[in-house]
């Protein structure tokens, strides 16, 4: 072991990667249905930092996953995070998960005077367990003490993992129902004006009573497909292609085949990606569709979820549009959008490297808090409300703050693998010492903060709240902090919702309150 320990030291780029190989593998295995998934990085990256320390990258590296991670979640889910904030599930959940690091806050104080330890280290515990660099360095800093250091180093590893432990637990006996997004594509039905009753009708009329998501885009009368307009009147013979989820168009009971999607003579769906830079971030209503010929948007794909084209759709990078269209401009339709595959991995680097900077800097800025003094935000705090602020305007004149669906994706797990190997490697060596000078007491009281705050959301916002279980995954998550709680909470619920819980919650009660509930705690440890 020696030997190895030695050979791993002197090739840190080779430990870095066998941490990542490793703990991919590890995070697939299953046992009575549990499995870590990418959590298992951190978890090789502690062993293998207990055996060769010196082959921890430099701190810089973590940040920069981290970072990454971050920028691309808050990217992704500004708009609907804003949408969410000032709704009333929005505020409820923000309670909700405040209430948690609060009783959190109480237990670590309690635990420090049954378990007789001191309040530095009841801090650095509460941030450990809450996975809170930021609150950390706050304790460190205020405190002058390195007790908050060694007692975080012993309660991060749990703050990972009892988290993880509880969704699963959770999972199991509430068994939620949560319903699984995967590839989601649209689906076309007929209807008959005559026999639905729709003769001497407009389309516009039709519009506010028909279901939500279903969309018309073809008419066919005669023997002939046309586009239709809001004020086309119906006549008697008409039929008409109706677009939108299966499930719907199920629930219609519309005819899946027909006359009017087996004639491509006039009108057929052309799909071509967007690449052009000009077009991301606009409006679906503001695309350069040509005039000399008939064209309408019927369709948008991002990722394997097509989605309804409304008026107010945003486009980004790597979209596959569906335009219906004569056949024979098929060709001309691509030199609109630009049409390169490309696009999937295409994003501005200018806006990118801006706003990561932007981040950092608001990190930086100085928060008054009414009796306590002033907090910061650190980097990982900037970076998301930055980035959840670009990512609800997509684009301010020349930036451009899209990222394609693909690219975000790769940047966001990448990041995350880079943040949870590196934060293994480094805290490998200090667990381990921590652990064997009488750092027991504080593993337990570790354990026990972690189970308040966990099932006060889950079970909270479950039963109390009534709430869906992906929500309350998702709100656990930012409560606790760490991205690799997240990528579990989304392995055992994969609908989005727990990262849009997570970006909600994250900012605000996940970074900020934990901040100023640590200078509170030694505060009031002082009194």
């Amino acid at each position: 072991m020696h030997a190895i320990g030695a050979f791993l030291d002197a090739q840190p780029f080779i430990a870095l990667f066998l941490v990542v190989g490793l703990g991919y593998a590890l995070g697939r295995v299953q046992i009575g249905g549990f499995s870590l998934g990418i959590g298992a990085v951190l978890f090789v990256g502690l062993a293998l930092g207990a055996i060769a320390p010196k082959a921890a990258p430099p701190g810089l590296l973590g940040n920069i996953g981290l970072i990454l991670f971050l920028y691309c979640t808050g990217i992704q889910y500004g708009r609907t995070f804003f949408k969410g904030l000032v709704s009333g599930f929005g505020l409820r959940a923000n309670l909700l998960a405040a209430v948690a690091v609060v009783a959190g806050s109480v237990a670590a104080m309690l635990c420090a005077s049954w378990l007789a330890f001191d309040v530095p280290s009841a801090t650095g515990m509460f941030a450990g367990s809450l996975t809170s660099t930021a609150s950390l360095q706050t304790a460190l800093a205020t405190s002058g003490s390195s007790a908050p250091a060694v007692a975080y180093a012993i309660a991060y590893p749990f703050g990972v993992f009892g988290p993880i432990l509880l969704f699963f637990l959770t999972h199991k006996l509430l068994r939620p129902k949560v319903e699984r997004v995967g590839q989601q594509h649209l689906a076309t039905g007929e209807v008959d004006v005559s026999e639905a009753g729709l003769v001497g009708r407009t389309l516009a009329e039709l519009r506010p009573s028909a279901p939500k998501g279903a969309e018309v885009t073809l008419l066919r009368r005669g023997n002939r497909n046309v586009l239709i307009e809001d004020d086309t009147l119906l006549q008697e013979g008409d039929r008409l292609l109706v677009a939108g989820p299966p499930t719907l168009i199920e629930d219609l009971k519309l005819q899946p085949d027909g006359e009017v999607r087996g004639d491509r003579r006039h009108f057929d769906v052309v799909l071509v990606h967007v690449s052009r830079e000009a077009l991301v971030g606009r409006r679906l209503d503001q695309m350069p569709l040509p005039k000399e010929y008939p064209a309408r948007i019927v369709l948008v794909r991002r990722g394997d979820v097509d989605l309804v084209p409304t008026p107010e759709l945003l486009v980004e990078y790597g979209d596959l549009i569906g335009v219906l269209l004569p056949p024979e401009r098929r060709v001309e339709i691509g030199a609109v959008f630009g049409d390169s595959v490309n696009a999937e991995a295409q994003f501005s680097f200018m806006s990118f490297g801006l706003g990561l900077v932007a981040g950092g800097l608001l990190g930086l800025v100085p928060i008054p808090i009414p009796g306590i003094g002033t907090v910061g935000l650190g980097a990982a705090g900037g970076v998301i409300v930055m980035a959840l602020v670009f990512g609800h305007l997509r684009r301010a004149g020349p930036f451009n703050w899209s990222l394609p669906h693909a690219a975000n994706a790769v940047l966001r797990n990448f990041g995350l693998t880079l943040f949870l190997a590196s934060v293994g490697m480094s805290s490998g060596a200090p667990f381990v010492t921590s652990i064997a000078n009488d750092g027991l007491t504080l593993l337990l009281a570790g354990v026990i903060q972690v189970a308040v705050v966990v099932l006060i959301v889950i079970l909270g916002g479950y039963f109390v709240l009534r709430m869906n279980y992906d929500d309350v995954l998702g709100i656990a998550s930012g409560a606790t902090g760490n991205p690799a709680i997240l990528a579990y909470g989304n392995q055992l619920c994969p609908t989005s919702r727990p990262d849009m819980g997570y970006a909600m919650i994250f900012p605000g009660v996940g970074t900020i309150l934990k901040i100023v509930l640590v200078q509170v705690m030694l505060g009031w440890g002082q009194t």
